[in-house]
């Protein structure tokens, strides 16, 4: 895929690894809607990096629905969906929260699905499509406390895999990134203490870097799923 005029969406772009990714995608010439739920938030950072920002939220099928058409007319087209939107929700079985494992199910899985389901309609008809699913390493492994994260991760590689199997015949490439850490809000923003910042381990735009290549290949071949680790954290 040329990424040079591409038409892009990226949801949960206004931080993290949606936002390099949207940076990125940008500085080589691309066209790119971020979403989030933060008004405020999401147009700072649209206006800083030249991006077009779309408030939803991935959860509510009706938001989705208008995500997806607004998208489609601001851009004059889609080519691409990274489906990023996301938040990691960590205890021991014994101490689950189930109204909170309920809501990093219904971000992580239902809304990625919800995004992918309608952006399907639209690669279908055109015949041609991109979706990166970002999941994690928990996608690959499970770990203490992490029953509520890595089973919304496991559910999404299941979907991925699902529609690999199904949209390939319409030219719709499905791809997967596992990052491990990354230094982001992630931590924080899932109720743990904010760790200090570390230079051995990976950073959002090493996974940013990753996305653009995989989208970059040429359309006759794609990159099934790509795992990132750090080389030797300390």
């Amino acid at each position: 895929m040329k990424i040079k005029n591409s038409k892009i969406l990226i949801t949960g772009g206004s931080s993290g690894i949606g936002l390099a990714t949207a940076e990125l995608l940008i500085k080589k010439g691309a066209q790119v809607v971020i979403n989030g739920r933060n008004k405020k938030t999401l147009n700072e950072v649209a206006k800083k990096i030249g991006a077009i920002p779309i408030v939803a939220d991935v959860t509510d099928e009706k938001d989705v629905i208008k995500l997806v058409k607004n998208s489609i007319k601001q851009l004059n087209g889609l080519d691409a969906l990274i489906n990023n939107a996301g938040f990691g929700y960590f205890d021991l079985l014994q101490n689950i929260d189930l109204n909170k494992f309920k809501d990093i199910m219904e971000t992580n899985v239902v809304g990625a699905m919800l995004c992918g389901r309608e952006c399907a309609k639209y690669f279908i008809e055109q015949q041609y499509g991109n979706i990166i699913n970002v999941a994690s390493t928990s996608a690959l492994k499970g770990h203490q406390n992490g029953t509520a994260y890595s089973t919304s991760k496991w559910a999404l590689r299941g979907m991925t895999e699902c529609w690999r199997d199904e949209l390939r015949q319409y030219n719709i490439r499905v791809m997967m990134v596992h990052p491990s850490e990354v230094q982001t809000n992630f931590v924080v923003n899932s109720g743990r203490p904010k760790r200090d910042f570390n230079n051995t381990k990976l950073e959002a735009q090493d996974i940013a870097h990753l996305i653009v290549s995989m989208l970059e290949m040429r359309d006759v071949g794609f990159i099934q799923e790509a795992t990132v680790w750090s080389t030797n954290p300390r």
